[in-house]
């Protein structure tokens, strides 16, 4: 018998394997006909609600990516995805979660924006033995071997934001937050990086998803006078206050962005349009932004693709990781992930990226941006911030310099 040479022009389709869920035909495969595995991968994002615009620019990551995979001829696989829509809804992401694994051949799912809907779904995936795929910044102080942390945790968000700012405006500040558990870890941290930089919090205010009355923060802001306010608002909350904050500042010249800027750790380029140019000057901070190229960030061999804010490039990310290890390994399920991990580097649009098997946050960028207009400019970028999603590295005196000292008697 003679040899069968493999097909070589472009991805072919086995119709034997397309009547097989989760995998494809050995028997083909061996015979150089199929090229491809099918493999089902469950996402997880409302496309309705308060925070809709972050959704829909993940959910375009994950779809962008998926579409890309089953389009190049070199990746063995192809992604089949199988979608459920929260609606917004928090009750629905756990619903979404186990129909996704109890009825598909899924076991990752890349998904969910908010703490509050990927603490929802964790023990689902515990019991299940599921994996999320989670592509948002998030309070740190979590590492579940169930969830891999593709965005950033504190020491690439809020402690460099901090240290950048404190010395430039001053360490006095104004902390909001949506009412969950986003907010109130996210201030609860900053509380002592105010305090290790010889600040005071002036305020600390919370409001519920998607109120928009932001009317007695303003006034508080107003009496209080700090040098900064740290926003951890989501969605239509963070809107409404960024708009009002622009009408402050035109009464009030101490309020304007030189002088005390917003401060966000979530706030990326698919949300700017909503705020009509209100957030002019404030700053932001993430893995990535729009006008810094993935191999400036990290690595010369990222993708060319130029994804529109961090959160659309990590669930991206997310998808291309998976794509890499299922390729290498079909069935590599929650327990498989760590030796995956270790001593291997990803190629995606945030640049070369590696995944801490430990902890399974991801090494990322981190860039500070200031906002002009629809886009962010970005004032310093520092390759390669390994995770330390616990803090535990963490030096006051490195990051704030000497302690201020104060005579008591």
């Amino acid at each position: 018998m003679g040899k069968i040479p493999a097909p070589t022009a472009g991805r072919q389709k086995c119709l034997v394997c397309l009547a097989f869920r989760g995998g494809g035909c050995g028997a083909l495969l061996f015979l150089g006909i199929c090229l491809g595995r099918r493999i089902e991968i469950g996402i997880l994002y409302s496309r309705s609600g308060n925070y809709r615009l972050l959704s829909e620019s993940c959910r375009s990551g994950a779809m962008t990516a998926i579409a890309d995979i089953n389009a190049d001829p070199a990746i063995p696989i192809e992604f089949v995805p199988v979608e459920r829509d929260p609606q917004g809804n928090i009750d629905g992401y756990a619903t979404g979660c186990a129909d996704i694994l109890g009825n598909s051949g899924a076991r990752h799912i890349i998904g969910c924006i908010t703490s509050w809907s990927r603490k929802e779904v964790i023990p689902i995936l515990e019991r299940a033995g599921g994996t999320l795929w989670y592509a948002c910044p998030y309070e740190g102080f979590e590492a579940n071997e169930h969830v891999v942390y593709m965005h950033a945790c504190p020491n690439q968000h809020l402690v460099p934001l901090l240290a950048y700012v404190v010395p430039r405006f001053g360490a006095n500040g104004f902390l909001l937050g949506s009412n969950y558990i986003w907010g109130w870890e996210t201030n609860r941290v900053a509380r002592d990086l105010i305090a290790d930089a010889g600040g005071k919090v002036l305020g600390e205010r919370y409001l519920p998803l998607g109120e928009v009355d932001v009317s007695r923060l303003i006034a508080e802001i107003q009496a209080t006078r700090p040098d900064f306010v740290l926003n951890n608002l989501i969605g239509s909350s963070s809107y409404a206050f960024i708009a009002a904050y622009a009408e402050l500042a035109e009464r009030d010249p101490h309020f304007r962005p030189e002088r005390c800027p917003i401060l966000s750790c979530n706030l990326t380029e698919c949300e700017l349009p909503a705020l009509n140019e209100a957030g002019n000057g404030h700053l932001s901070v993430g893995p990535y932004f729009h006008d810094i190229s993935a191999a400036d960030r990290q690595g010369d061999s990222a993708p060319s693709i130029m994804p529109a804010s961090s959160f659309e490039a990590a669930a991206y990310a997310s998808v291309r990781t998976l794509a890499e290890i299922l390729a290498r390994n079909p069935g590599a399920q929650w327990p498989d992930l760590p030796q995956a991990f270790a001593g291997t580097s990803f190629r995606t649009p945030l640049g070369d990226i590696s995944i801490d098997p430990q902890t399974q946050h991801a090494t990322l960028p981190v860039q500070i941006g200031r906002i002009e207009g629809t886009a962010f400019k970005t004032v310093t970028l520092t390759k390669g911030v390994a995770p330390d999603p616990y803090l535990s590295r963490y030096d006051r005196t490195e990051t704030f310099g000497r302690p201020r000292l104060r005579v008591v008697s």
